[in-house]
């Protein structure tokens, strides 16, 4: 029911992720700014746009074919949610939810600056 060990911690030190995840890092803190003009401060939630692109860099490496599975893999696979940035108590979003987000961040110039 509890558990001791990190996410951090159970991540092999030598796994190919933690490399691009320190590049990921470094990328979003220089575009924290324009993230904080996508998003109004009110209204319902939405998907944090850091963590909606980490998704789909995983989508990408993972070749997940829909974001239906990505989903589905974030719900209980510990690595994307480590790379995610996701707690093992987040909520995971629905696919609908994060398919209208996807869309927001992809039109816009953000998403060309990121994976520049």
């Amino acid at each position: 029911m509890f558990s001791y060990v990190s996410a951090e911690e159970r991540i092999p030190a030598d796994h190919p992720l933690r490399a691009i995840r320190a590049l990921v890092d470094e990328i979003l803190r220089d575009m924290s700014r324009d993230f904080s003009r996508l998003y109004a401060t009110t209204g319902r939630p939405s998907v944090p746009p850091e963590q909606l692109l980490r998704a789909l860099l995983l989508q990408i490496f993972y070749s997940i074919r829909s974001e239906r599975l990505l989903m589905e893999q974030l719900e209980y696979n510990i690595l994307f949610r480590w790379f995610v940035g996701l707690t093992m108590d987040d909520a995971v979003w629905t696919p609908t939810v994060f398919t209208k987000n996807r869309d927001r961040v992809l039109n816009d110039v953000i998403a060309g600056r990121f994976f520049q």
